[in-house]
């Protein structure tokens, strides 16, 4: 998470009018708003393989998935985010057109500068959502997919998947490949050719 990117604090109610107007997209945390950093490839293509998939399982449920440009409210911590991908199945989060309230599940593809936030703090955060049933990670570094469930008892379990494995996404009932999840994520950093001399 960036630097808080203005002095003045909001209520929420002035930060959803203010962010309406902002060109780039921006955070809110109890009072304070944090501008969003930009992704690599390799990290908007593990959303896209994400959503692609969920849309297509998803299709003729009452069901809704939103990608990157849609916030969740948690009134309970005070916070919007965006996530990376966002399941809601609530006819309520149709009466918000620019945020959802009840999600059922939330995803995140993990990056270097945002990793210990979204495994820490903003899954505190979203562990106060009621509805929400299944937290997300997409590690690319890794290669590995863990699914955070809450069971009958309110607690967290995790789910670990590896290449090879099949995501169980049991909140929306759903079986999804790893290899299709990260299918072309993996990054190859090429380093730059010594000039010749001649």
């Amino acid at each position: 998470m960036a630097l808080p990117q203005t002095e003045k604090r909001f209520d929420a109610a002035a930060y959803l009018a203010w962010e309406e107007v902002q060109e780039a997209r921006h955070e809110y945390l109890t009072g304070e708003v944090f501008a969003m950093v930009g992704v690599r490839q390799s990290h908007n293509l593990a959303t896209l393989n994400l959503y692609s998939n969920l849309r297509q399982a998803l299709k003729g449920s009452p069901c809704r998935i939103f990608v990157e440009a849609i916030k969740a409210r948690i009134e309970a911590a005070d916070c919007f985010f965006y996530p990376d991908v966002v399941v809601t199945c609530d006819a309520r989060d149709r009466q918000t057109p620019d945020y959802v309230s009840h999600p059922l599940l939330v995803a995140e593809v993990l990056s270097e500068s945002t990793a210990a936030f979204d495994r820490g703090a903003k899954f505190a955060a979203y562990r106060k959502l009621e509805s929400l049933q299944e937290y997300v990670l997409v590690d690319l570094e890794a290669q590995r997919i863990e699914v955070f469930r809450r069971d009958a008892t309110n607690h967290w379990v995790l789910y670990d998947y590896g290449p090879g494995d099949s995501v169980e996404l049991a909140s929306l009932a759903l079986h999804l490949a790893v290899d299709e999840l990260l299918e072309d994520t993996r990054e190859t950093r090429q380093e730059a050719a010594a000039p010749t001399l001649r």
